[in-house]
């Protein structure tokens, strides 16, 4: 039984006080102590996510593609998020999944690109050590039942090297010449295995653009959770380049054919 009048609630009469409880003394803390009360805290599911992020590698180094919009629920609320992130100087990421959580880590990166460049000892970090960091940081996370709700595509050149991997919240990491996240998984992960493996070291920048162009065309077509207004990072010995917002030119006419379509019965 909790002894504490004031814990219980304020008297019905306030012109009287019966359980003398003013002065307010301090109140103290009665409830249960679970230890599992603060996992009702952790983020059980996604709330405003972005959708696919498409990446690949061509001759010159590396090149990525993600829409603006973010969706909370199926509203398509937020149109001009940027869900590409340059780290450093050889190094871009793209998330797909829920944006605060990508924030997040965001700020990570911005305290250890920091913190190396405090240190002055000669060394820049790359991809390879970006990839490192970020699988150890969603695999403890994913250890303490409180994963980031986020699938990563850590794109970057150095030294001459093209690289290329994932990471999704549970800390799974592998390499490829063509990554899709998302939606893109399913729709856009086919047209780029057939256009870019085996042609890694022959695919032009132009024809690396033209491709994800179409891609994200093909998804926007397909994907309720898209937008026709993106983005692209190139990743080359030249450095690090992304876009302004890209526009997609559309075309809905092949609709008219299909049946149900608008006053369409027959």
């Amino acid at each position: 039984m909790d002894h504490f009048p004031t814990n219980w609630g304020r008297p019905r009469n306030d012109a009287i006080d019966p359980y003398g409880t003013y002065p307010l003394h301090p109140r103290p803390n009665n409830r249960s102590k679970d230890a599992f009360a603060e996992s009702v805290q952790h983020t059980q599911q996604p709330v405003v996510t972005g959708t696919s992020v498409l990446a690949i590698k061509f001759k010159d180094g590396v090149m990525m593609a993600a829409d603006n919009l973010a969706s909370y629920g199926s509203l398509a609320r937020f149109k001009d998020v940027q869900r590409l992130q340059a780290v450093g100087d050889y190094t871009v990421i793209g998330a797909s999944g829920d944006m605060s959580d990508f924030q997040y880590i965001q700020r990570l990166l911005d305290d250890v690109v920091v913190e190396e460049i405090a240190t002055q000892d000669g060394h820049e970090l790359g991809p390879v050590e970006i990839h490192e960091y970020l699988s150890q940081v969603m695999y403890g996370r994913r250890s303490k039942l409180n994963p980031l709700w986020n699938s990563l595509i850590i794109g970057g050149f150095k030294d001459g090297k093209r690289f290329l991997s994932f990471i999704d919240l549970l800390g799974t990491t592998y390499t490829a010449s063509t990554i899709a996240t998302g939606y893109g998984g399913y729709i856009a992960q086919p047209l780029l295995r057939k256009a870019v493996e085996g042609y890694e070291d022959v695919l032009t920048e132009e024809q690396a653009r033209k491709l994800l162009d179409d891609c994200m065309r093909v998804l926007f077509y397909r994907d309720a959770r898209s937008l026709s207004k993106y983005q692209l990072a190139t990743i080359t010995a030249a450095g690090v380049r992304i876009s302004d917002s890209l526009h997609l030119e559309t075309s809905w006419n092949f609709a008219e054919g299909i049946r149900g379509y608008g006053a369409q019965t027959q």
